[in-house]
């Protein structure tokens, strides 16, 4: 069982910045996708980035933050993170982690780990 806790949300203004970051413990394939997803109020869940850890690493971005953010992996650490600036209104959401030995499986937001989310406003 992997156990996933977000932290580093907060409000900023737009053009601001920001670092979200992922603990994971527990149980961890030596290979493994993470990723951040995102729901807004009265929106679905979506996917944002993610990161694959295949030996080297593999990443994807949303069309919606590509240029602006950029996730990165400590493997030693097991953290992962999210480096977002130029923050939009648009970005306003709660965060999530996810975590999954498979990436076809996480892309889908059908990750086995979550986190638990961290709230994230932009004004």
């Amino acid at each position: 069982h992997v156990q996933l806790e977000e932290s580093g949300g907060g409000s900023v203004q737009a053009g601001g910045s920001l670092i979200l970051s992922c603990a994971a413990s527990g149980y961890i394939t030596s290979r493994y996708c993470m990723g951040w997803f995102r729901q807004a109020p009265g929106k679905e869940r979506e996917g944002v980035a993610r990161i694959w850890n295949r030996g080297s690493y593999w990443t994807y971005y949303d069309d919606s933050v590509k240029g602006r953010f950029a996730v990165s992996l400590d493997k030693a650490e097991n953290t992962l993170l999210l480096q977002m600036t130029g923050l939009k209104r648009d970005d306003t959401a709660t965060y999530y982690c996810a975590l999954d030995p498979s990436c076809e499986r996480l892309a889908l937001g059908a990750a086995t780990s979550w986190g638990q989310g961290t709230q994230v406003t932009v004004s």
